[in-house]
């Protein structure tokens, strides 16, 4: 019989998210016994629009905790109602967090993706207009969201306050898995040498994200809820059962 082999390696975790997620993701990962290996497919840009006045809106909505920081680096205030007393959504709850860390009150989360966000206003909201910090290319169709959830009398202004720019990186040159955190980082990735990808774990934080991946062929794992520790939910159910890292 063989002894186990007590010098093994532990698998090494790709984590394709821009920085500072990145540093994040990575630090839970070494918690878990993972080798996390931080090579970004995108990075983030924080952009200095003018900040409106805040007086005319009903609430604020945050999609993304990079959202959180560029909106919270334009002004400091917190003792505007909308800010004190008015409602903060958030699509989940560590956007949750970051608006509550960054000082705003009255934060309510989603715990979900864009839709479960608009359903949430559309259960709090009976109008106004929403005004939502966000991505320069966001990741869904807020307004068709809003009406889906039936929030005929919400609208939303967008505030671009960030932009997510491709990085001029390669992929690592070994990997047991991947995790994607966006449809853009899975676009990237698509264009890339995709064969390498069939010897690893593919994780996706949804289902958007995995869509990519599969228009190629490709059956990467899809957590259950959109959220980090659902993804890595997947590491812990499936590594160790794969091919050798490529």
């Amino acid at each position: 019989m063989t002894a186990p082999d007590a010098e093994a390696k532990p698998a090494r975790i790709w984590i394709t998210r821009a920085e500072p997620g990145a540093s994040r993701t990575a630090a839970r990962l070494r918690d878990m016994g993972f080798e996390p290996i931080i090579t970004p497919l995108l990075a983030i840009e924080n952009l200095t629009p003018p900040v409106p006045d805040l007086a005319p809106f009903t609430a604020l909505a945050f999609t993304s905790i990079n959202g959180v920081a560029a909106f919270a680096a334009l002004t400091h205030e917190r003792d505007r109602p909308v800010f004190a007393v008015g409602p903060v959504f958030a699509v989940g709850d560590a956007t949750a967090q970051a608006a509550r860390d960054a000082g705003f009150a009255d934060v309510r989360s989603a715990s979900g993706d864009l839709h479960a966000l608009a359903r949430l206003i559309a259960s709090e909201l009976s109008d106004g207009v929403v005004l939502v910090p966000q991505a320069e290319s966001p990741a869904g169709d807020f307004d068709a969201a809003l009406t889906a959830a039936g929030a005929r009398n919400v609208s939303i202004q967008p505030l671009i306050v960030y932009r997510a720019r491709r990085t001029p990186v390669a992929a690592p040159a070994e990997f047991d898995a991947v995790l994607i955190h966006s449809p853009r980082a899975a676009h990237i990735l698509a264009e890339q040498d995709i064969a390498r990808l069939s010897h690893a774990l593919t994780a996706c934080i949804s289902a958007a994200a995995a869509a990519p991946l599969v228009a190629l062929g490709l059956t990467p794992a899809v957590a259950e809820t959109p959220d980090e520790a659902s993804l890595l939910t997947i590491l812990k159910a499936a590594l160790g059962k794969r091919d050798a890292a490529v």
